[in-house]
C-alpha cells in the first residue's frame, strides 16, 4: 500500500521545516532568557524599574504575533538600507532576523513576571540570615535566592518556550521557514494533511521542549552537583541542535518567492523546476506578503517572483488611475526599471480583481455589471481577502459605482468562494483567473467603468539578478507561454487539496511545451 502523496511530501519537507524552525525558536529564546532573567533580578527591589519592564512586556504580548513578526520587518529593512549607505554594508531583513527578534521579545513576560513574583515570594529572614553569615548581594542572589525561586522561573521559562514555538509557525509570511510552512501551504491549496501534519508536528514539538525544560527542573530541584545540571542542559542542546539541519543554499542558488494564494504555490513551483532543469539551485519562500516580497525583490533577499501589474500600479506606484493594458505595462515596466527591479515580461494571463456573484442569485435580481449591482447593495453582502478592503481598488470601485453594501466581511480568499456558493455572503473579491469561478457557478460582474485596472501577470528579476544570462535564458520560455484557460485550470486542480502544487506545475510545464 503507497502512501498519499501528500503525507510523503509533507514527510519529504519535515527536517528543513522542522529545522529551520527548531533553529528559529531556541534562538529568540536564548536572547529572551538572556536579556528578561537580568533585568527581573536587577529590578526586583527597583520598583518604578520593574513596573516599566513588566508593563513594556505585557503590552508586546497583547500585540498578535503575525502583527508583531510583521512590525520588525520594515524596521529592520530600513536599518538595513541605512547600513548599506553608511558603512556599504547592509544585512538581510528577511525571515531570520525580524522573527528572532519579534520571538525574543514576545517571550520576555513569563519569564519576567515569574522571576520577580519568584524571588519577591523568599522570606526576607533567609536574605538576612545570609547577609549575618557575610554573603555579599551577588552571593545572596546567586546562591539562595535564585535556587529557592527555581521551580516559579522554570515555570516561566517552560510557558515562554511553548509560546515561541507555537508563536514560531506565523513566521512564515515574513520569510523565515517554519513548521508554518505546512499551515499557510496547506489553507491556501485545500491540503489538510499539511494544515493537519503542521499542526501536530508545532504541538508535539512544544510538548518535547516543555519535557526537556522539565527535565532540567527536575535536576534543579534535587540539588544536583553543577557537573551533572550542566550535563542536563547540554543534554537539552544536543537533543535540538541534531533537529537544525546542515543543508544551506548551495552558493549561487537562487530564492524563489510566493505571496500566500493558491496561484503562486503554483508558479513558484513552476519556477523551481525550470531553475532545476536548468541546473540552477533554487529554494522556495513562499506565503510572503505584496509589500514584503516587492521590498525582498528590491533587497535582494529574493531573486525571481511574479507579480502583477495592477498590483505594482497601485500598491507600488501609488496609482489611482487606470490605463489601457498595453499601455499600462509599458508604464509599469519603465518605473520597475527606474527603480533597479527588470520585468522579463508577462506570462501571458490576467488575475484581476472582480466582482463574482453565485449565478442563480445575480440571474434572478438583473444583475449583469457592477452598475446593476449598485442598485440592490444595501441589501446585500460582500467578503474579501485579507487585502482587499484597504486596497486602493476598493476605494475606486466605491467611487466609480457608489457602492454602500450591508455587511463586509474579511476572510481567507479560499472560503470565500465556498461562502459565495452557500449562500453565506452575496458578492465576493473574486481573481479572474480562478478556476473556481467556474466551479461554484459564479457570474464575474462586468466592470464598464474600468475602476480595475488590469492585472498582468509579469515575471520580476531582482537589482543584483539583472544581468545574470543564465536566469533570465532559463524562464525566458515562460513569458507570454500560459493562456487564462491554463491558469484556471491550474489554480482549479491546486486547490482540491488531494493535488500538490509541484504535481500542477509540472503538468503545466508539460502544457506550455506542447
Amino acid at each position: 500500500m503507497s502512501l498519499d502523496p501528500r503525507l510523503a511530501d509533507a514527510l519529504a519537507r519535515l527536517p528543513d521545516y522542522l529545522g529551520s524552525h527548531v533553529l528559529v525558536s531556541v534562538t529568540a529564546l536564548a536572547i529572551g532568557l538572556g536579556v528578561s532573567l537580568p533585568l527581573a533580578v536587577l529590578s526586583v527591589r527597583r520598583p518604578v524599574l520593574r513596573g516599566v519592564l513588566l508593563t513594556v512586556a505585557s503590552v508586546a504580548q497583547t500585540i498578535p504575533g503575525l502583527a508583531l513578526l510583521a512590525l520588525f520587518y520594515p524596521l529592520l529593512l530600513a536599518l538595513a538600507a541605512m547600513s548599506e549607505r553608511i558603512f556599504g554594508a547592509g544585512f538581510s531583513a528577511l525571515g531570520f532576523l525580524p522573527s528572532v527578534l519579534a520571538l525574543a521579545l514576545y517571550s520576555m513576560l513569563p519569564v519576567l513576571r515569574n522571576t520577580v513574583t519568584g524571588l519577591n515570594g523568599i522570606d526576607p529572614r533567609l536574605r538576612e540570615a545570609a547577609r549575618l553569615f557575610g554573603a555579599n548581594a551577588w552571593q545572596r542572589i546567586r546562591d539562595i535566592e535564585v535556587p529557592l525561586a527555581m521551580p516559579v522561573i522554570m515555570a516561566g521559562i517552560r510557558t515562554s518556550a511553548v509560546w515561541v514555538i507555537g508563536t514560531a509557525t506565523l513566521s512564515t509570511p515574513i520569510g523565515q521557514t517554519s513548521l508554518g510552512n505546512y499551515i499557510f501551504a496547506g489553507l491556501q491549496t485545500q491540503n489538510w494533511v499539511f494544515v493537519a501534519f503542521g499542526c501536530v508536528a508545532a504541538g508535539a514539538l512544544a510538548l518535547a521542549v516543555d519535557q526537556l525544560l522539565a527535565l532540567i527542573e527536575r535536576g534543579l530541584a534535587t540539588h544536583s552537583r553543577p557537573r551533572t545540571i550542566g550535563g542536563t542542559f547540554g543534554l537539552a542542546v544536543v537533543v535540538l541542535a541534531a533537529l537544525v539541519p546542515g543543508r544551506a543554499l548551495p552558493h549561487g542558488g537562487y530564492v524563489v518567492g510566493a505571496k500566500p494564494f493558491t496561484e503562486q504555490y503554483v508558479l513558484a513551483a513552476l519556477i523551481e523546476q525550470r531553475l532545476a532543469a536548468a541546473g540552477l539551485p533554487s529554494e522556495r519562500r513562499a506565503g510572503l506578503g505584496s509589500a514584503v516580497i516587492f521590498n525582498a525583490l528590491k533587497a535582494g533577499d529574493v531573486d525571481v517572483y511574479v507579480d502583477y501589474s495592477g498590483t505594482i500600479w497601485t500598491n507600488e506606484m501609488r496609482r489611482a488611475d487606470t490605463k489601457p493594458r498595453e499601455e499600462m505595462l509599458r508604464d509599469v515596466a519603465a518605473w520597475l526599471r527606474d527603480n533597479g527591479v527588470t520585468m522579463l515580461g508577462a506570462l501571458g494571463f490576467e488575475n484581476a480583481y472582480a466582482l463574482a456573484m453565485p449565478r442563480n442569485k445575480a440571474d434572478r435580481l438583473g444583475i449583469n455589471s457592477i452598475v446593476d449591482l449598485a442598485a440592490h447593495t444595501a441589501k446585500l453582502s460582500i467578503a474579501g481577502d485579507y487585502e482587499f478592503f484597504e486596497r486602493p481598488e476598493w476605494k475606486a470601485l466605491r467611487a466609480a459605482y457608489g457602492l454602500n453594501f450591508r455587511q463586509q466581511r474579511t476572510m481567507q480568499s479560499d472560503f470565500m468562494y465556498q461562502a459565495a456558493a452557500n449562500g453565506e455572503v452575496d458578492v465576493i473579491s473574486a481573481y479572474s483567473s480562478d478556476g473556481r469561478v467556474a466551479k461554484y457557478d459564479l457570474k464575474v460582474l462586468a466592470d464598464p467603468r474600468h475602476a480595475i485596472p488590469p492585472y498582468d501577470a509579469i515575471l520580476l528579476i531582482a537589482p543584483k539578478r539583472a544581468s545574470d544570462d543564465r536566469l533570465a535564458a532559463a524562464l525566458k520560455p515562460l513569458i507570454g507561454a500560459i493562456d487564462v484557460a491554463a491558469m484556471r485550470e491550474a489554480n482549479l486542480r491546486a486547490s482540491n487539496g488531494d493535488v500538490l502544487p509541484d504535481a500542477v506545475a509540472r503538468r503545466l510545464s508539460e502544457q506550455i511545451g506542447k
